[in-house]
């Protein structure tokens, strides 16, 4: 125990000069830049590695360094080398060790301070020190007898050296041994490092809209990079004009000890970072502006660097003058509008560089930002809608900076309606009339007419039909008396027609079957005198209310309405009860599919029974979109039932390729693709497809152009870049969009990209 204090003292006195070496060294070396590593303790663990020269069969390691969140972190705490059970001698010379080594980049270890406390017995020492540049340990503590104590120490170094490293050794020579039974043990913790780092970080632009070039307005982004191979970068921040305008704080292993942030290990923060900052440019004035980004290290060096001239102009033109629509506002059948306008006086600002617009209509339809480009640009031809409705159309102008101001907008209404009617038999059995619902959301209902014939008559016979006012806007009924019938099987038909013209015919009820009436001849009347009274009739017992649940599965979702992408099945489930959830099985069920507007096949009727626990399952098959209805018939003891009509939607399917992709601002993409069409024709004027760009600053999909496709579904474009400057990465794809008498819904091609360099 003696022998240990007097080494400890002499250490602490070797420790005080030391420190005024450092204190000296850093009076001489002013710029010398430090950071401090924290390890054991602190709940931090230990960013070092053990080593065992006899091959590990003498010693082993032992470390517990983080104790629970809340409690005591340094209860228990250790860093140990301990000599194995079981074995009674090692070697003269051999030793274990933990070691620390200083980061690549950095100068190297400067001071050490801990814990340190052993049991040695037999030769057995515990030694500190640092290891030079040529490999070569030089212990500045040591200890070879036992002191369980814990004891502080500090270790300075004249100059910095590559490693540190906590020894237990046989302090005899290769000759001799040292006995390990009883068995030896040194420990350490709460271990402080100081490195040096004097190199600077380097900071960079490293490109982004703010410096491509050209004017910019509103938010843009500049990416910088930040690299240190020292500690590594922990700060990086952007100024404009000496304003500091972003700043970043990266992720890095540090922990707080006593008011400052101390590493947790050895290099604490990544040697290399990027990221993207961002200017708002409005508060700028307009005009030129200097930029510039620095970086800063764990150890406190700091770097800075200037970049390119930003140019600033937020001010957008005001409103387009005399907005004209070619042939008036009123309704039309021809699904195609021209627009002419005239350009306001822009004085000294960017001249007009095009037009933005955009269609709003109806059920939330929204055909995006639009722009078409053109110096002085006065006029807008051929727009179209996707399908027929009330639209209103917005119209405001950008200059050639790209203002713009979605406020100046002119609006003007685009009418157009196509459609036919809706129009079915209802479901609801009456005696006295015969009734059909009609429905129209755009012109209304104006008129209609019923028919009926026997099955075996060619001619249909029309009753005196009056349209009266249904369930709500857009809504009628066709009423007429039902007729005086013979014996036989009747069949009616409904011919709706709204204010348009356009006409509708159908000869089905709501839920698919056929409006049909059947009148049976009474049976014989028995002339027999019964002998006796006849006995009185069982009255029948009423039916049993059902309940039939149902749904649709497919692709990434379930319920009452899903969509799946083109070509994919879908698979409808349900299940049978009575009214009190006992499952009714083996009961046979009806799901009658009624494809869109504008599809090829015909209704279909599928039949599907169902199971033990009333359950049931029916596929699908791939095809256009359509409405799913399951019917119940009932039977005996049980009421009818039916589901409403499930809404199962299928994306349009359609193809995109871009020739070239690689190409120079004012060079045109040449582009082109194919709409499928399964189970549906090509609309008589082609369909309608829109090619779409991914907007960066918003991640959304922007229209570049409309086009339509010829009667194969086959589509040609071309578009020209004429305002990027730098190099972008553009992406574009292809979406058949939403329209009257197409059967699918809203669909998008895989993405291509195309590299556009100014």
């Amino acid at each position: 125990m003696s022998g240990s204090r007097i080494v400890v003292g002499r250490v602490v006195a070797l420790g005080v000069l030391l420190a005024m070496s450092v204190l000296l060294l850093a009076a001489a070396k002013a710029g010398a830049a430090k950071y401090q590593i924290a390890q054991c303790g602190w709940y931090v663990g230990a960013d070092a590695n053990w080593a065992d020269t006899t091959g590990g069969t003498k010693f082993r390691p032992d470390a517990y360094c983080v104790t629970p969140a809340g409690s005591d972190p340094f209860d228990g705490v250790h860093m140990k080398s301990f000599t194995r059970e079981g074995q009674t001698t090692v070697t003269g010379t051999r030793f274990a060790r933990w070691r620390w080594d200083a980061p690549s980049g950095t100068q190297g270890l400067t001071a050490v301070r801990g814990t340190w406390w052993h049991s040695l017995h037999d030769g057995m020492e515990q030694r500190l020190g640092g290891v030079n540049w040529s490999g070569v340990f030089n212990p500045s503590l040591s200890a070879s007898t036992t002191d369980t104590t814990l004891r502080d120490f500090t270790i300075g170094f004249n100059s910095p050296i590559p490693a540190f490293e906590d020894r237990l050794l046989c302090a005899r020579g290769e000759d001799k041994w040292c006995s390990i039974d009883p068995g030896s043990w040194s420990g350490l913790r709460a271990v402080t490092l100081t490195v040096e780092d004097d190199g600077n970080p380097v900071p960079s632009f490293q490109g982004g809209p703010l410096i491509d070039g050209g004017w910019r307005r509103g938010n843009q982004g500049v990416d910088v990079g930040d690299t240190d191979e020292g500690a590594g970068v922990r700060f990086g921040e952007t100024f404009i004009d000496g304003n500091r305008i972003a700043f970043n704080e990266y992720n890095c292993n540090k922990v707080q000890v006593s008011g400052e942030w101390r590493a947790t290990t050895m290099r604490p923060c990544p040697t290399h970072q990027s990221t993207t900052h961002y200017a708002e440019t409005q508060l700028l004035s307009d005009g030129s502006h200097s930029l510039g980004h620095c970086t800063v290290d764990f150890a406190g060096n700091r770097a800075c660097t200037g970049g390119p001239t930003v140019l600033v102009d937020n001010n957008p033109p005001v409103h387009p003058k005399a907005v004209t629509l070619a042939g008036g506002e009123g309704w039309r059948r021809t699904n195609d509008f021209d627009l002419s306008w005239e350009n306001p006086g822009q004085g000294p600002a960017s001249p007009i560089g095009g037009v933005v617009w955009r269609v709003f209509g109806g059920k939330g339809y929204d055909s995006g930002i639009r722009f078409s480009a053109g110096r002085d640009r006065r006029s807008l031809a051929d727009v179209s809608v996707p399908g027929a409705g009330t639209y209103s159309l917005q119209l405001y102008l950008r200059d050639e900076a790209g203002n713009e101001s979605a406020e100046s907008a002119v609006t003007v209404p685009l009418r157009f309606d196509d459609v036919r009617p809706q129009v079915a038999f209802s479901t609801e059995a009456s005696e006295q009339q015969v009734m059909a619902d009609v429905a129209d959301e755009l012109s209304g209902p104006a008129g209609g007419r019923l028919f009926y014939r026997r099955v075996d008559v060619a001619d249909w016979t029309e009753l005196p039909t009056r349209l009266v006012p249904g369930g709500g806007a857009g809504k009628a009924h066709l009423v007429a008396p039902m007729p005086e019938l013979g014996y036989g099987t009747y069949v009616f038909r409904a011919e709706a027609i709204d204010a348009a013209g356009n006409v509708a015919t159908t000869s089905l009820r709501a839920d698919g079957t056929q409006m049909a009436i059947r009148k049976e001849p009474p049976p014989p009347v028995a002339t027999a005198v019964p002998l006796s009274k006849p006995k009185p009739q069982a009255q029948p017992q009423p039916k049993a209310k059902v309940r039939l649940f149902a749904r649709l599965r497919g692709g990434h979702g379930r319920g009452d309405s899903l969509t799946v992408p083109f070509g994919a099945p879908a698979l409808l489930s349900g299940r049978l009860t009575r009214a009190d959830g006992a499952p009714l099985a083996d009961r046979e069920l009806r799901v009658v599919s009624h494809p869109s507007h504008g599809a090829l096949a015909p209704i279909a009727v599928q039949t599907v029974r169902t199971g033990e626990q009333g359950g049931f399952e029916s596929s699908l098959p791939a095809g256009p979109s359509r409405r799913v209805t399951v019917i119940f018939t009932g039977d005996e003891g049980l009421q009818p039932a039916r589901r409403p009509a499930l809404d199962l939607r299928v994306r349009s399917g359609l193809s995109l390729r871009a020739v070239p992709v690689s190409l120079r601002t004012g060079q045109a993409v040449r582009l082109s693709g194919k709409v499928k069409s399964a189970g549906a024709p090509i609309p008589r004027r082609g369909k309608l497809v829109a090619i779409q760009y991914l907007e960066q600053a918003t991640h959304r999909w922007r229209p570049v152009l409309v086009t339509r496709t010829d009667h194969h579904g086959r589509f040609r474009a071309h578009y020209r870049f004429r305002y990027v400057s730098g190099s972008a990465s553009i992406r574009l794809r292809a979406t058949a969009l939403a329209e009257e008498h197409w059967p699918y819904a809203p669909g998008f091609s895989p993405p291509v990209t195309v590299q556009v360099r100014g």
